[in-house]
């Protein structure tokens, strides 16, 4: 019997930081999930960050670390960015999926944080072998994109019915965001079946440029200055945007 890749060996990464702007926020924790077949115990690699900047009241309201916390257990930045930027290269070295919900924020914050403290970017550190990634949100928006409602990860696994427990955890957000891809998956397999990983990577940048342009639209309808990137699965540095 044929093994679909989403039934195969995934990984999943996700971050919490002080913010939500991926140009001047910081990452305070961070969590790598693997995952070899369906059903596999998970393999779940953690980091905690002192960001070197206070954390305001509303993130910590949102993942529960404090700047007490993280002074006393979090580590200095540069070296766990470069373990977080060698550790998904080791993914995409494997040949193994990488999910990350709402990829443009996660993947974008980790690309500054290595600017930041390593003069570097992930793309030094993934070399010739990018990413393959994965993001539910990408996907779900696309395969069911007349539902109503909204598509955060909570949703997501309610919909789906996916446990997600303890949110705003790096492991468990990256476990449910693994979780929710396998069960889009399963349930538009008849769409997905022969579509390589790779190839999903590459129509996922067209399907996020398009929600984003309507989602646009729809801003410019309400009369709300908000900007929407269409960049996926990284937005570029500022400045170097065509």
């Amino acid at each position: 019997m044929t093994m679909h890749w989403y039934e195969g060996p995934l990984a999943a990464f996700d971050t919490e930081t002080t913010g939500v702007d991926v140009e001047g926020d910081r990452i305070v924790s961070a969590a790598l999930v693997v995952q070899d077949t369906v059903g596999a115990r998970p393999r779940v690699t953690r980091w905690l960050v002192n960001p070197g900047i206070p954390v305001p009241e509303g993130a910590t309201a949102v993942h529960g670390l404090t700047d007490d916390h993280l002074q006393r257990n979090g580590r200095w930045p540069a070296p766990v960015m470069e373990e977080l930027a060698r550790a998904l290269a080791e993914q995409s070295a494997a040949g193994r999926p990488l999910v990350v919900m709402n990829a443009p924020f996660d993947l974008t914050i980790l690309d500054r944080e290595l600017r930041r403290h390593r003069a570097s970017t992930l793309g030094d550190y993934l070399g010739g072998t990018p990413l393959v990634v994965l993001d539910p949100r990408v996907l779900d928006k696309h395969l069911d994109r007349y539902r109503k409602g909204r598509r955060t990860l909570t949703d997501l696994c309610a919909h789906y019915e996916v446990e997600l427990a303890g949110a705003h955890d790096a492991a468990a957000d990256a476990t449910a965001a693994l979780d929710v891809v396998r069960a889009v998956a399963r349930r538009f397999s008849s769409r997905l079946e022969r579509l390589t990983p790779a190839e999903l990577h590459t129509l996922q940048a067209v399907w996020h440029a398009a929600q984003a342009r309507g989602l646009q639209a729809w801003f410019t309808r309400q009369g709300t200055p908000e900007t929407v990137d269409p960049s996926w699965p990284l937005r570029p540095e500022l400045g170097t945007a065509a």
